[in-house]
């Protein structure tokens, strides 16, 4: 049977804001969802998988990059034609984040083509463990801070941003063996482990969105059965897993599937978790584990 990785993941608590550069009036502003009911500030996974694309081009040679003099993306192969060849060498991150490109049709009434693969390696969209409370901060740029600025004058330049104090959960899935190179699965779980500019306000905000906590599955069960399994009781300063709990007392997931990376490993969460029989120890050290596990399935191996 297929081995397959999945994984939850919740960041250290910060403030986020806006990284689409859209503005209501002269407010930045969230985007935001009404999740069990309240309003969560949100990240799309377009945008966690921009940042793990970034990260995946550490390992290897990536098809599409970022070109920051340009503002632009770049490309190696347009076309994808390394996928033509059922043996041939693609780049990493059409393997992993999969890839479309579209044609339209010279012909009237004929339909296009398209060029596609299915991402191996899925992402969740982040949500906020706590609700937006409305924060919206006022702020004023410099005069001629910007070349558009300096033509408004010589008056700071005042504006609004919405932002949110708290930490974002979200997730993955992956089956290796989907991959033109099965190997890329590890690189893919570091990448993970490692993110790094995911939410921010252009230059203005910083946030981290390496995980504090990350619960990986390992497993030939095709489910994930652990999206979205972190809550909070005191407002985001600790997090919890009950819904995972119930679902391991259950039987639904093997305890001996699970792999807890953690920021703390005396925490109630840890000790919960461990008291189950999940593998519990640091981020870093569990990916490593989780690295090992991978090595030991057969079809994974590089």
């Amino acid at each position: 049977m297929a081995l397959h990785i999945f994984a939850n993941a919740v960041t250290n608590y910060g403030t986020a804001a806006n990284n689409r550069a859209e503005n209501e009036g002269n407010i930045t502003t969230l985007q935001k969802i009404i999740w069990k009911g309240q309003t969560h500030s949100t990240v799309s996974a377009e945008a966690i998988r921009f940042a793990i694309r970034r990260q995946l081009a550490e390992f290897e040679k990536t098809n599409r990059s970022w070109d920051e003099k340009v503002a632009a993306n770049v490309w190696n192969d347009p076309s994808f034609a390394g996928w033509g060849n059922d043996q041939g060498d693609v780049f990493i991150d059409d393997d992993l984040l999969g890839y479309m490109t579209a044609e339209a049709s010279n012909e009237e009434g004929v339909a296009g083509s398209a060029n596609t693969r299915r991402a191996v390696l899925e992402v969740s969209r982040a949500v906020s463990l706590t609700p937006w409370s409305g924060d919206v901060t006022f702020n004023a740029a410099s005069p001629g801070a910007t070349p558009s600025a300096a033509k408004k004058g010589t008056n700071p330049v005042p504006y609004g941003t919405e932002l949110h104090a708290t930490r974002y959960q979200y997730g993955i899935a992956m089956t290796p063996a989907r991959l033109r190179n099965p190997a890329r699965a590890k690189s893919a779980i570091e990448a993970l482990c490692s993110l790094r500019t995911v939410a921010g306000n252009h230059g203005r905000f910083l946030f981290d969105f390496s995980p504090e906590v990350i619960v990986f599955r390992v497993t030939t069960d095709p489910a994930p059965r652990l999206l979205y399994c972190f809550d909070t009781r005191d407002d985001g300063h600790t997090v919890n897993v009950d819904s995972l709990l119930r679902r391991i007392e259950n039987g639904d997931v093997d305890a001996k599937e699970i792999y807890v990376g953690v920021s703390d490993v005396s925490s109630t969460l840890s000790q919960q978790l461990n008291a189950v029989g999940a593998t519990v120890a640091g981020v870093k050290a569990t990916a490593k584990s989780v690295l090992a596990t991978i090595d030991k399935h057969s079809t994974v191996k590089a």
